[in-house]
């Protein structure tokens, strides 16, 4: 971490750096994995003033699936801190020192964490920051001349109280998604998402046919632990997917490289047409089943039908089926229509309980409404968003917005992926900031994933990019009343290419026009 250059100078006019009513330099609206590793990158910065605001109670992260057993799919490594800066105390190592767990976990040997002890790590970290406030929410944003005014309610109590900030971080993180064949069983109590599955578990007492829609990670989660649950008691289980296979996530080593800023840096350049696409057509790297669970469901029927017939255990697991509607049976229980994908054949499938593995979206926070004429939405709604992960703004908002796991479609398969999320805090820090508070590196993948580019060594697809030398002296550009409204690309290119060769001698790169920058976002 350098920490050798001061903090950037404070916006003309504001009250001193350290005063309770200063602005922030950076607030962040919600506290997953995703701001919970931004504000511990963030907590040790000399004179950087932060804030995390949250309107649960507490930190809670998937806790409708925390299923015994189940284990993260990625490694430890992946936590909050260490892919960036393995000395930062919010590391895991740390803390399992200070649960006095590391020679248990020596001895375990095993990279992929217990869910549950992930989830509890980021309990451990998030009830110690102190820049991080629980039972907060932020009830909405406003500009407030160069600044955001962000107004907080305590959730326990219903006291408004107003704060200014030079810089937003959203990380509101994404909701279950309810398929359209599925409206008509919204508020059904028989029918709900996984999302909510260790909650509501208990209404499927008495059901005596379950069906688990979805063939990711999670839908192989639910079922599994429904045959757990259910072996011998005569309950049918049913596992449909759309999916023609259950095919395993993508886990080859060169195919995990994916997963890197590398790839995210080739992913942004691309056309928006085509990222749309590879988003779809990479299905496999990020939303199917590990091997290790379909293996272990293999497992379990294998060894419940010892001695009988396959077909002597009441199981169904059917891929290549779609689910086009849904809806109360007329005499109890749930019908579903059913289109067999490969024959075009349908059918109706009665059930008395479906669990939707169906998946989750990005969600855009009520919160930033007062904002929303001022972002440079896309074609399609959604962010327009550069590679410091800054929001496109209209030319009246120059604060600095910045948005975590809601840039899948310009930041490619990495946007959810927990192995990013440190890296992704350190990029915003450092643009925030103007200058390089972490150090990244600027080659992370084995794999070349654009044609060659003439001139470049070994013919690397991602040229080197000349860095901004670090200047004590110079104002943060983010934070000053004057600053145009770009992405700060300049900061990012510093950050993300200091290891290409760049000296403090070469001319620094300076902040491009807006409409270059809005260009350069959506990939033209």
């Amino acid at each position: 971490m350098d920490t050798s250059t001061p903090p950037a100078h404070p916006v003309p006019n504001d009250p001193p750096h350290d005063s309770p009513d200063s602005p922030y330099d950076l607030l962040g609206v919600g506290i997953g994995p995703f701001n919970l590793s931004l504000a511990a990158l963030a907590e040790p910065v000399p004179g950087l003033r932060t804030l995390f605001c949250d309107q649960r109670p507490e930190f809670r992260w998937h806790h409708g699936m925390l299923v015994d057993g189940a284990r993260m799919q990625v490694p430890f490594l992946a936590d909050l801190v260490s892919l960036v800066d393995p000395t930062n105390p919010w590391s895991f190592l740390n803390y399992l020192r200070a649960q006095d767990r590391l020679f248990p976990f020596y001895f375990a040997e095993r990279f992929q964490l217990p869910r549950r002890e992930y989830d509890h790590y980021c309990r451990w970290a998030a009830d110690r920051l102190p820049n991080c406030r629980f039972g907060t929410e932020v009830t909405a944003l406003h500009r407030d001349g160069p600044l955001y005014r962000v107004e907080l309610t305590d959730t326990a109590t219903g006291r408004r109280t107003t704060v200014r900030a030079r810089n937003l971080a959203l990380g509101v993180g994404t909701r279950p998604v309810l398929p359209e064949a599925f409206a008509a069983l919204a508020d059904h109590p028989r029918a709900f998402h996984s999302a909510e599955y260790l909650d509501r578990r208990a209404d499927l007492a008495g059901a005596r046919d379950i069906t688990v829609i979805g063939s990711g990670q999670s839908g192989a989660e639910v079922f599994l632990d429904l045959l757990r649950r259910h072996e011998g008691d005569g309950i049918r289980l049913r596992w449909l997917t759309r999916t023609r296979a259950l095919a395993p996530m993508e886990y080859s080593k060169l195919g995990l490289e994916h997963f890197t800023p590398d790839y995210t840096r080739y992913f942004h350049g691309l056309p928006g047409p085509v990222r749309d696409a590879l988003v779809s057509a990479q299905w496999q790297l990020h939303k199917a089943a590990s091997a290790e669970t379909l293996a272990e469901i293999h497992d379990h029927l294998y060894e419940r039908t010892i001695g009988r017939p396959i077909d002597s255990a009441p199981v169904e697991i059917t891929p290549g089926t779609a689910v086009t509607e849904a809806r109360p049976g007329p005499c109890g229980g749930l019908e579903l229509r059913c289109r067999h994908t490969d024959s075009g054949a349908e059918h109706v499938l009665r059930t008395d309980a479906v669990v939707l593995a169906t998946g989750y979206r990005a969600a855009r926070p009520a919160a930033l409404a007062p904002l929303a004429d001022l972002i440079d939405w896309d074609e399609s709604g959604r962010y327009r968003v550069d590679l410091d992960h800054r929001v496109a703004t209209r030319p009246g908002l120059t604060g600095g917005l910045y948005v975590q796991n809601a840039e899948l479609h310009t930041h490619g398969v990495g946007a959810p992926d927990l192995g990013l999320g440190a890296h992704r805090a350190a990029v915003i820090l450092n643009a925030v900031t103007g200058r390089t508070v972490h150090r990244l590196p600027g080659r992370t993948a084995w794999t070349g994933f654009a044609p060659p580019v003439a001139g470049v060594p070994g013919g690397s697809a991602v040229p080197s990019v000349p860095s901004v030398p670090s200047m004590p002296d110079v104002p943060n550009i983010s934070k000053t009343a004057n600053t145009p409204n770009v992405p700060d690309s300049a900061h990012s290119q510093h950050s993300q290419h200091s290891q290409h060769g760049a000296t403090p001698e070469q001319t620094p790169v300076v902040p491009r026009p807006q409409e270059l920058t809005r260009a350069a976002t959506v990939g033209r």
